[in-house]
């Protein structure tokens, strides 16, 4: 999954002047929580989320008056208050990366940019979305979550057997575990009834280590 096939391409932008005041309006209006701040090259120079915002804004218990309080809303600068040279990503790279950059500097978005221009912006929002897409989790069915020894062929009869029963899968996705194992969670169509999709959950407990099964609900084998 590239982050270029799931990043935001319009970007709401601000330039380094933009007021406090108006940089609060354009997030609350656009409904989103962060915008990058770009010079007259068009260069990302910063970024500013909602909270940069709320903790520069002046609390409720000021003495300010609000003439006082819109003036100082206007004269503090997106520059003062944006986080510098932010960490971006381009759009080549992979959703993965984008997620995992996000996770270990604790953020919630990422300016996309590629050749020093700004083609996009990638959330954590769009990372949910991507990982319902890939495993077909709107699609329902069955999913399955087995453990296999981490070796070439494991899952081959486990696929087999699935298709014997007429099984049809949506999608595959495995974790390496530190005992040499795999934890592969597999996504199946519904099938034409009920007590089809149960023996084939009960064959699949036959042949390897299921660990849950879940339609709707998880149940734990």
């Amino acid at each position: 999954m590239l982050v270029r096939n799931w990043m935001t391409p319009e970007v709401i932008t601000v330039s380094p002047d933009t007021s406090l005041l108006k940089t609060g309006k354009i997030l609350k209006e656009s409904n989103v929580r962060r915008v990058p701040v770009v010079d007259k090259s068009g260069a990302v120079i910063g970024i500013i989320s909602d909270r940069d915002v709320r903790d520069a804004s002046p609390s409720k218990a000021t003495t300010l008056d609000m003439y006082e309080m819109h003036y100082l809303l206007a004269e503090i600068k997106a520059r003062q208050i944006m986080t510098s040279d932010p960490i971006t990503i381009k759009s080549s790279d992979t959703v993965e990366k984008a997620a995992m950059i996000m996770l270990d500097n604790k953020i919630g978005g990422l300016p996309v940019v590629d050749d020093g221009k700004l083609v996009g912006i990638i959330s954590d929002q769009d990372v949910f979305k991507a990982l319902v897409n890939i495993s077909g989790a709107r699609e329902g069915g069955v999913q399955l979550g087995i453990s296999l020894e981490n070796k070439l062929g494991a899952m081959r009869p486990v696929l087999d057997l699935i298709r014997n029963r007429g099984g049809r899968i949506i999608s595959i996705l495995s974790a390496n575990n530190d005992g040499g194992e795999r934890t592969i969670f597999l996504r199946i169509k519904s099938m034409e009834s009920r007590e089809e999709e149960d023996a084939l959950i009960e064959e699949v407990k036959k042949h390897c280590d299921l660990l849950y099964w879940a339609r709707n609900e998880v149940h734990f084998a």
